[in-house]
């Protein structure tokens, strides 16, 4: 099958790029990097997209073909719920990647921005029967919180896109089974924190798995306890810690703002 996305028709688009748009390219550009730093990269697949502000139905997605470490902000595409290339772009987008997350962008009106990666401890835990348990301060962040979805192999349908969405639910973080997990987030800083944790709650799991097989998990009142206070009423998570990431990737390499 072919992985590139054949849009309907391009959409001509001359009006002026809002400070808006050009805010997020850059703080979406910025996610790309420091995913590529971690070494969360899966050399030109998985995806991260960002909503486009003020124009519905709309979001921002990564070049097809190009490394996460090559995504600026101006070589962003945008494209529309439906498929079509909105303006001028040298650059397609991987057909499976606009399936799954335009079927989020559609269904949710939170999903400020969307990222699907092929973490290799995520996927590990997600193929465990149990999937991610309490074992940690990191895993109990996602204690009532955490959603599951069974693989269905690598064609996307939209039948399958309404079954992904209503497995995700109101959920913002979710596991696909033996493929890997998927953060939404209410802000690009927030997907992306809520990914760093999940990364780390599954590489804390094996690794304590690898041990003796066996872990100390904290009594059910702890869990519940320490589950609401991490996810602390809903407040919108990465206020703090997403200035602080950018000023990182800034330091290392800044073109990614071009």
């Amino acid at each position: 099958m072919s992985f590139t996305h054949t849009p309907e028709r391009r959409i001509d688009d001359n009006a002026p790029r809002s400070a808006a748009e050009a805010a997020t390219r850059v703080e979406l550009a910025a996610a790309y990097r420091l995913v590529a730093l971690n070494g969360w990269d899966d050399v030109v697949y998985t995806h991260i997209s960002a909503s486009v502000p003020g124009e519905p139905g709309r979001f921002l997605i990564n070049p097809f073909g190009l490394a996460f470490d090559e995504v600026t902000a101006s070589n962003l595409v945008k494209i529309d719920i439906e498929g079509n290339v909105i303006g001028e772009s040298a650059h397609s987008v991987n057909a499976t990647g606009f399936a799954l997350h335009a079927a989020v962008h559609a269904a949710r009106a939170d999903a400020a921005c969307v990222m699907h990666l092929h973490v290799r401890e995520v996927i590990a835990v997600s193929a465990q029967p149990h999937g991610l348990l309490p074992a940690s301060q990191h895993a109990m962040r996602f204690h009532g919180h955490l959603a599951y979805h069974d693989y269905e192999g690598l064609a996307f349908s939209p039948a399958e896109g309404e079954r992904l969405v209503a497995s995700l639910g109101g959920h913002r973080a979710m596991l696909l089974r033996n493929h890997g997990p998927l953060t939404l987030g209410r802000t690009i800083a927030e997907a992306y924190v809520l990914m760093d944790t999940l990364v780390k709650a599954c590489d804390i799991q094996l690794r304590a798995l690898a041990g003796v097989g066996k872990m100390i998990v904290p009594t059910p009142d702890v869990v519940a306890r320490t589950a609401a206070q991490l996810h602390d009423d809903d407040a919108i998570e990465g206020a703090l810690e997403w200035p602080a990431l950018l000023r990182k990737i800034d330091r290392i390499d800044p073109s990614y703002r071009h």
